[in-house]
């Protein structure tokens, strides 16, 4: 079934987006995931985080759909995990609030990025793109970020760190994985030691790639939000 599938890939988000399906409809999915990064990309000057991050306390920007839906998903997760999961990275977790599609200052030293997230909304949004175009099984790879839909079981292989290559996972079906690579300065006391990965499995990929942030953070695979969404977790 694999075999039939088409495939392309383009540079972006920051990484490689790589798209198959059983239908000719890839420029409607790709469209979708560079609207997410002029949207939400720090290094966009035009980006939604960019004009935000330049405001003054105090001011305000109008942001698009897609900032708002990854911002209000951010915010139940701040809220969610007593402020474990954070836009803001230290900066000023209070110091931003979105109201519909204004998004304010509050802080002078808020920064936001959304790495942590809006890359999974990136895939959210090309699965849509592709059904919407006629498309009736597929997957979006970006860079770790993945989700299938359709009658398909895409074989999954994880980095192999000590040993080098790759080593067999799984296979996912109808649902998305998100894996995230921790650094010794970002890993928790939880997660110290030889576990430098966390991966997540959950229906969309936006929520599997916030996650594997709350968990490494946290340092547990059984934390509610997981349930809640209805996602595991595996630390390794």
């Amino acid at each position: 079934m694999q075999a039939t599938l088409l495939r392309r890939a383009r540079p972006l988000l920051g990484t490689l987006v790589e798209i198959g399906t059983d239908a000719d409809v890839f420029d409607a999915a790709f469209n979708a995931v560079a609207q997410v990064h002029r949207c939400m990309s720090r290094f966009e000057p035009g980006s939604d985080v960019a004009r935000f991050n330049a405001l003054p306390a105090g001011g305000s920007i109008v942001v698009a759909a897609d900032t708002q839906a990854v911002l209000a998903a951010a915010h139940r997760l701040q809220l969610a995990t007593d402020g474990c999961f954070d836009i803001t990275l230290g900066t000023a977790p209070q110091g931003w609030i979105c109201e519909d599609s204004h998004l304010h200052k509050i802080s002078p030293a808020v920064k936001l990025d959304l790495g942590g997230i809006a890359k999974g909304h990136a895939v959210d949004r090309a699965i849509e793109a592709l059904q919407a175009a006629g498309a009736s099984r597929g997957w979006v790879n970006a860079g770790g970020d993945l989700r299938v839909f359709g009658r398909l079981e895409l074989p999954v292989q994880l980095r192999d760190e000590q040993a080098g290559g790759t080593r067999p996972f799984g296979h996912l079906c109808d649902g998305a994985m998100a894996t995230s690579h921790f650094g010794a300065a970002t890993r928790s006391r939880h997660t110290a030691g030889a576990l430098a990965h966390v991966t997540v499995i959950a229906p969309q990929c936006l929520w599997a790639d916030a996650l594997t942030k709350v968990v490494a953070a946290t340092g547990h695979c059984d934390h509610a939000l997981l349930a809640y969404h209805q996602a595991q977790a595996w630390r390794h």
